[in-house]
């Protein structure tokens, strides 16, 4: 297993549309494992494969509380078959929004098919949590991020100030490498 990196707002590649896993191979459960352990690294409770990089129908969630034991779960080509009229309201966050918090008003419960790991068809029926955190992770499969379940005002202060924020750190980088360049090459010792 292995960290991987967090792709974070404004990267376009969080717009994508995932493609669906054409089988669960050993380089699946690889990559999900790898979700997994960037997720409690993070520390988050839900990830999609787009997050890391790579455009494919594949989500990890473990909604266990911190004292409680670890619960990760995989879901390969997940899709909302049904989703109640009854709704609820979390404070929902992001990884690739890091240190951003917003209401979003979504289904209370939903039934969502999916792969497991294992490459078994699975049906699961969620409310609380987990459904919120299946329907947020869902999203992010089809290019969309819970902030554009807000407000269109919210949702531009917040896309403005990450992209200002990746301008910052891009000019941060490219004066680093610039310093680099003007460090006279360090002498042979005879």
């Amino acid at each position: 297993m292995a960290l991987r990196p967090i792709i974070i707002l404004p990267d376009p590649k969080l717009r994508l549309k995932s493609a669906p896993v054409e089988r669960v191979d050993g380089e699946l459960v690889a990559l999900a494992d790898d979700m997994l352990q960037t997720m409690y690294d993070a520390p988050g409770i839900g990830l999609a494969a787009i997050q890391v990089g790579v455009p494919r129908r594949l989500l990890v969630i473990d909604v266990s509380r911190p004292e409680e034991e670890r619960a990760p779960q995989v879901f390969i080509n997940p899709s909302i078959v049904w989703s109640s009229e009854e709704r609820s309201v979390y404070d929902e966050g992001c990884l690739s929004i890091p240190d951003y918090y917003a209401e979003v008003e979504r289904p209370a419960r939903v039934r969502v098919a999916y792969v497991d790991r294992a490459g078994k068809a699975q049906d699961l029926e969620a409310d609380g949590l987990l459904a919120t955190c299946l329907q947020h992770e869902i999203d992010h499969l089809d290019g969309v991020l819970f902030i554009d379940h807000i407000s269109k005002l919210k949702r531009g202060m917040v896309i403005r100030k990450f992209t200002k924020a990746a301008k910052q750190r891009e000019a941060d980088g490219e004066a680093d490498r610039s310093a680099a360049k003007a460090r006279p090459a360090p002498r042979a010792v005879e």
